[in-house]
């Protein structure tokens, strides 16, 4: 199957360039000038460069000024006031964070960097665990909103957070930064950019230490022992321009952390002495050339992540006759081969195939008073082939339209196609614009969930696993204001879920379930001056399993966030930011039984200020939790109180 498509992708390339060489050639012989195709570099929600309003998504941007200002050195942090998300961790910063989509399943988002997903092949449900990014040598982050399975595959069922790195441009540029402030918390980071007539280039370093405070909530019995991380990442870029019409970059990024973990989150939940340790790598490289004088680009990437976990928990005080170790690694590979096609101003046409491998492999080991114990995950791989077509289409300048479909093969589960329908229609006279989209999305299932081998208690994996399938549409208007200095926008959603994969103490791993969320987003932004700026948003999500009727873990109802921006004085910036999250239903487990338990509400205040001392050096304040509200995202873990931090950056 791998051969015929890309066989067929080969002779569709063929024929285009046949084709449009015809047509440039004839084009040619009538003038010899022709102005190439200019397209306005805004969102990359259809894989290629489009103009917001044409983008039919829906799409947050948080770009490094704005990450800047709120002075937060951590990606999991900076998405916490976005709309339509929601989000939880299992205690200090480095515990296990999550990211929920309009109500969809942690697994169900797709991670990427520069394009490159990284989403962990060896967690049992193929996740990413949002802990590990640091947002240093970050340009921007892209955040799609429901299915996305036709241009980004598997795992993009609910939406897909992309993290895009700085490109050098310009002479040399160097920075250097850091801070320090409660829990024990300090990071230095160090950064240069540049580029010359030929080549592009970034890098940064950062070192992020904290002595946390406990995974299993202090407000609970037996739990006074802090949890600490450490987190260095090394990243770059670098790129260069052999010819006119050809581009190369090369992408990486090594994590490196170490974390403090406890037993579990309730009473008597510490641990003193249990560590993790997390160690990726995620190498990119990628050809872009341009031809038939602009109208038709080729890109060539190659990416391959690395992911090395293991966890030691030697006998204790607490616990002296348990010992605990295990591992796990993985791999995954991928071959994305993505031809756009710019026929005319009014149609751009995008077509691809994408070949992806991964592995991973883990063991665990105990010894207790009952004996030792031993489990492992012997090697297992699978791999998954996907081809893809796109046609965005513009009328008069104020009709958009993006439909596309796609066939993935999966090497051991049934084929899935996807497919997606996104129109949008600009009122220019009154700043109006209408959008919809109507979309499905797959997940494939994991390779644990396929081949885990069966235990004491019973089956676990299950070769005969069928993909997850959703289908989600949502309905919007944004209405602009007093030369777009306003902003309105409301929109409607709804997702369904079939063939979710659940466990089964009898069968081990099926398709059992199914759900559905449904929801409203609604914004407001004013940027009144260029130095003023004020954004809130409310979302609505109700969340359930349709066959029981219950809500879905961990899901907020209503989420609420403000934020203000003002500068003043050409030296001084104020970061204010007001989050809301309303009621969660959860499961607290005492003695090994799951007991439902609704989560209380939360109100967050949070504020940052930044001094310009001199032209290349500022001091900054970041004040979290500032009413030191206490909270729990997951029953029975930790949560930051009131804390403080101040730093300096310099740039020359």
């Amino acid at each position: 199957m791998i051969k015929k498509t890309i066989t067929t992708l080969f002779l569709i390339t063929v024929l285009c360039f046949y084709l449009y060489s015809q047509d440039a050639q004839e084009k040619e012989n009538q003038s010899k000038k022709q102005e190439p195709l200019h397209h306005e570099v805004v969102v990359t929600a259809n894989r290629v460069e489009t103009s917001l309003k044409e983008v039919a998504s829906s799409v947050t941007i948080i770009t490094k000024e704005e990450l800047a200002r709120t002075g937060k050195s951590r990606i999991f942090d900076a998405l916490e006031d976005t709309i339509g998300l929601s989000s939880t961790q299992n205690g200090p910063p480095g515990s296990q964070a999550t990211v929920f989509i309009r109500g969809a399943n942690a697994e169900h988002t797709l991670v990427m960097i520069d394009g490159t997903e990284i989403n962990d092949p060896i967690t049992p449900t193929r996740s990413f665990d949002m802990s590990l990014l640091l947002a240093e040598n970050v340009d921007r982050i892209e955040i799609l909103r429901g299915p996305q399975s036709t241009l980004f595959g598997s795992d993009a069922m609910g939406g897909v957070i992309n993290i895009i790195t700085r490109q050098g441009t310009g002479k040399p540029k160097f920075s250097l930064s850091g801070y320090g402030g409660s829990y024990g918390t300090y990071s230095g980071n160090g950064e240069v950019c540049g580029s010359t007539s030929k080549v592009r280039y970034s890098a940064a370093t950062t070192l992020y230490d904290t002595n946390g405070f406990s995974a299993a909530s202090a407000r609970y019995a037996g739990n006074d022992e802090a949890d600490g991380h450490r987190n260095l990442t090394l990243s770059g870029r670098i790129g260069f321009d052999p010819a006119a019409n050809i581009n190369l970059d090369f992408f990486t990024r090594w994590i490196d952390t170490e974390t403090d973990l406890d037993n579990a989150g309730g009473d008597y939940g510490d641990d003193p002495n249990s560590v993790q340790a997390y160690n990726t790598l995620f190498v990119t490289g990628q050809a872009r050339g341009l031809f038939l004088k602009n109208r038709w680009e080729q890109k060539f990437k190659v990416s391959v992540a690395n992911y090395h976990r293991t966890s030691d928990n030697p006998p204790d005080a607490l616990d002296p006759f348990l010992a605990e170790k295990s591992e796990f690694k993985s791999k995954l590979w991928k071959l994305d081969w993505q031809n756009t096609l710019f026929l005319h101003e009014t149609n751009t046409l995008l077509f691809g195939v994408e070949h992806q491998r991964e592995q991973g492999e883990s063991w665990y080991r105990s010894e207790s008073l009952y004996g030792p114990y031993e489990s492992s995950f012997p090697l297992e791989k699978a791999h998954n082939t996907g081809l893809y077509i796109q046609d965005q289409l513009r009328f008069a300048g104020r009709f958009f339209l993006t439909a596309g479909i796609r066939r993935d093969d999966h090497s051991q589960t049934e084929s899935s196609t996807t497919y997606r329908i996104a129109p949008t229609y600009m009122i220019e006279q009154t700043g109006t614009k209408l959008k919809a989209t109507w979309g499905t999305g797959f997940k494939a299932p994991s390779l644990y969930q396929l081949y885990a081998p069966a235990t004491l208690y019973g089956p676990a994996g299950n070769l005969d696993l069928k993909p997850e399938k959703s289908t989600g549409w949502d309905l919007g208007v944004e209405q602009y204001f007093l030369d777009n200095t306003f902003l309105f926008g409301l929109t409607y959603f709804a997702n369904n879920f079939e063939d979710l994969i659940d466990y089964d103490f009898t069968q081990g791993y099926i398709n059992i379930r199914k759900a559905a969320t449904k929801g409203v987003e609604i914004t407001f932004e004013a940027r009144p001056t260029d130095s003023l700026s004020v954004l809130a948003s409310y979302t609505r999500t109700e969340a359930k399993n349709t066959e029981t009727g219950a809500y879905l873990l961990r899901r907020p109802k209503d989420k609420f966030t403000a934020r203000l921006d003002w500068g003043f004085l050409g030296r001084v910036n104020i970061h204010l930011s007001m989050i809301y999250v309303g009621e969660r239903e959860d499961l607290y487990w005492l003695d090994w039984t799951p007991t439902p338990v609704t989560l209380e509400s939360y109100t967050l205040l949070n504020a940052a200020g930044f001094y310009e001392v001199f032209e290349s050096v500022e001091v900054f304040l970041r004040l979290d939790n500032i009413l030191n509200t206490g909270y729990e995202t997951i029953k029975g873990y930790g949560t930051p109180g009131f804390s403080i931090y101040g730093g300096i950056r310099t740039h020359f």
